[in-house]
């Protein structure tokens, strides 16, 4: 079966090259369902194959971030109340600054609850992050949205056969008419189509996502409306390696989606997962091979193992790009800390950035470093950028330096004047500790415990 025609050179405007001209590729309308078994054989761990075909990088000039906490990361914890969504908005709307840096984010609109945090939050008037939504397919579902005053939604268009055939119970074909008539539906309604493209790292690239991408930027050349396309790693089954095959290559895919059906960066966005530890590092490499969006979440909360965290991407930003173009970085601490009292959700205390032990150390060797400088052991100045100074923890290991280290942190927050790590007070405190210990403690020193002790040595309390 022929699946592509070859449409001729022509003189690239980009390169200044003759440059053949990518192939159509056609629908594939399979009998039976395409699973890659050798790659993803279930009752094995998943397969990694190359064909080591690379692909240029590509990394547009503007990159951003979308939202999916009031939608994806709600799937996976309790809901928020209205009061908590629109306090994060606020909070969101602060990190990302104000050239948008936080583009987007997204609601569901089936609740009361949801409904009223939409509305409230499109009532303070902010830019960004622009609101958008997450709907079922329908006509109904539609005119909802449009109702409210929202200008974007997302719509499930799941690409894999897993889905189209062993879900929903349809071959290529029906999926695709079906697809098509629902984006139609939607920009009918007036509203700007966000394709989401569920379970790309396992679909039929060449004989459905291609020509479907394809359809759709047809659709939107003939209409004058923007379709976006959010590739959606469901599975977290995307690899970034340079020559990894298709379906799980994220370069590839990117690539193609721009190569082969002309989507422009700006309505390209990468949506991941983080089951095989890789969600950071595969938004980061949609970036750097032509998608100007990547959607997280706030702490990384979502379906199973999470989606990409929010703050690892602002930091790759700056990191990749030597500046945080006007996001306010001390609102992600105030935000983890709003999240964990206000709703109760534990942040797992090693949780890059935002856990209570991203900073502290433990070992009496590092907080003698620290002591003596803090560049040694911590990663950045995250009191500055974080409004996180580096801690530590007094435990049987701690040492002297330890000991020392905690009085000093706890003295310059009362305004008092530090301590030699020799002094008589570190002494007796230090001696306190390993009494603790030689009696058989196994549990760390509490802060309140130190304080007390402190204040006992220094006669603070007289």
């Amino acid at each position: 079966m022929n699946t592509h025609v070859n449409k001729g050179i022509k003189l690239s405007n980009k390169t200044y090259k003759l440059e053949q001209d990518p192939y159509n590729y056609q629908l594939q309308n399979v009998e039976h369902p395409e699973l890659f078994r050798e790659m993803f054989p279930y009752v094995e761990t998943p397969k990694i194959a190359f064909n080591y075909r690379k692909v240029p990088e590509n990394m547009p000039e503007d990159i951003f971030i979308t939202d999916t906490s009031f939608r994806d990361g709600q799937q996976s914890r309790a809901p928020y109340t209205t009061e908590q969504m629109v306090h994060i908005y606020k909070l969101l709307h602060e990190l990302g600054g104000p050239n948008g840096m936080i583009r987007q984010t997204e609601f569901f609109v089936y609740s009361e609850k949801d409904r009223k945090a939409l509305e409230q939050c499109m009532e303070l008037g902010y830019k960004f992050p622009e609101i958008t939504t997450w709907i079922r397919a329908s006509k109904k579902d539609f005119e909802l949205v449009r109702s409210i005053g929202v200008k974007e939604t997302g719509i499930l268009v799941s690409c894999s056969d897993y889905h189209i055939f062993n879900k929903m119970g349809l071959n290529r074909q029906q999926a695709l008419d079906k697809y098509l008539g629902i984006v139609s539906d939607c920009i009918e309604a007036g509203l700007k189509p966000r394709c989401h493209f569920e379970d790309i790292t396992r679909a039929d690239f060449y004989g459905f996502v291609i020509p479907f991408a394809q359809a759709l930027t047809e659709m939107s050349q003939q209409s004058g409306v923007p379709i976006k396309i959010r590739a959606c790693d469901t599975m977290g089954f995307g690899v970034p390696y340079p020559g990894a095959a298709l379906p799980r290559s994220v370069s590839g895919i990117i690539y193609g989606l721009q190569h082969y059906a002309d989507v422009p960066s700006e309505m390209l966005e990468w949506h991941g997962h983080n089951d095989f530890y890789k969600g950071v590092v595969n938004a980061t490499t949609a970036w750097m091979y032509g998608a100007s969006a990547v959607n997280c979440s706030l702490l990384g909360i979502g379906e199973r193992t999470g989606n990409v965290p929010l703050e690892a991407m602002i930091f790759e930003y700056a990191s990749l790009r030597g500046h945080l173009n006007g996001m306010n970085t001390q609102k992600i601490t105030e935000i983890a800390e709003y999240i964990s009292k206000e709703t109760g959700y534990e942040i797992p205390p090693m949780t890059p950035f935002v856990g209570a032990n991203f900073n502290l150390t433990r070992a009496g060797i590092h907080a003698d470093g620290m002591l003596k400088d803090h560049e040694i052991y911590n990663i950045f100045d995250t009191e500055t950028i974080l409004n996180r100074p580096p801690k530590v923890s007094v435990t049987s290991t701690s040492g002297m330096a330890g000991v020392a280290y905690w009085v000093n942190g706890y003295l310059k927050g009362k305004g008092l004047n530090p301590v030699d790590k020799k002094s008589d007070v570190v002494q007796k405190i230090y001696e306190w500790v390993q009494s603790e210990y030689d009696n058989g403690r196994i549990t760390i020193i509490s802060d309140a415990e130190l304080e007390m002790k402190t204040r006992e040595a220094m006669g603070l309390d007289n």
